[in-house]
């Protein structure tokens, strides 16, 4: 049913089908259902050179997208994330239509707390809804949550393996030059930890199609002090490499 709103972004409409569907594309399907989202092709490039990936199947268009398989690891795909919720949970919807059912998410984000450590592990429990997309995949609110049974699993696993996390909610924004002042202090105030630009919309869309959705985003730069701090974030390379790699368990066990 259309509901009608002041505001179109607000307008919801439940209607399962729409006039373009990702099951319009005669992609084909996976012969999985695992994979494993990431933000680093530094680390899909070595994992390649190093023979641990080995390429799946280039989906084409516009923006061609790579989806690799680990050799390790064959049940699981890996593939690279495209920036904001328009890209990247569009792409998870075309994703699931190929028959992926289970999907991890690593990534980086903004700290909004400078406790947080660079490369301190959040595991996503929801995500405060500051972007358009995930509006046309479930009725406004202003939180976005994961399910509860899958991120226990992963903090189960996280657990049980001695790693660290922090568990919470994320701010996903649209606009990366508008995280202004006032704006990180109300996040905050309303629990986010970490501000970034895509999980408020891959959890809609996981929601929506009613599929397994799981993410970890570490400690990137600051914005909690007075001046932007990058923390050298995005050179952390073992880091990075070593989410990858735990994400790859995790969407085998989730």
């Amino acid at each position: 049913m259309f509901q009608k709103n002041d505001f179109p972004v607000l307008e919801f409409d439940d209607t399962p089908t729409a006039k373009l569907n990702p099951e319009s594309f005669p992609f084909g399907r996976f012969e999985t259902d695992r994979m494993v989202i990431t933000f680093f092709p530094e680390i899909v490039s070595r994992l390649a050179k190093d023979g641990l990936i080995t390429e799946e199947r280039l989906i084409p268009g516009e923006n061609p997208l790579m989806v690799y398989r680990f050799t390790q690891r064959p049940d699981v795909l890996l593939t690279l994330g495209q920036i904001g919720c328009p890209a990247c949970a569009g792409n998870l919807d075309l994703f699931h239509a190929m028959g992926v059912t289970k999907v991890m998410f690593c990534g980086g984000g903004g700290v909004l707390d400078q406790n947080i450590q660079v490369g301190q592990i959040l595991v996503v429990d929801g995500a405060i809804r500051d972007e358009g997309f995930s509006y046309q995949y479930v009725a406004p609110s202003r939180v976005i949550h994961t399910d509860p049974a899958v991120t226990d699993q992963i903090a189960a696993y996280l657990g049980q393996n001695n790693i660290p996390y922090l568990r919470g909610l994320t701010w996903t924004t649209d606009a990366i030059f508008r995280e202004t002042p006032d704006r990180i202090s109300r996040r905050k105030e309303e629990g986010a930890k970490i501000v970034e630009m895509e999980q408020a919309g891959c959890i809609a869309v996981a929601q929506f199609r009613g599929f397994d959705y799981g993410a970890l985003i570490y400690g990137g730069d600051d914005l909690s002090g007075e001046a932007w701090s990058s923390r050298g974030w995005n050179s952390r390379e073992g880091i990075r490499h070593d989410l990858v790699m735990l994400c790859r368990e995790l969407a085998a066990v989730i």
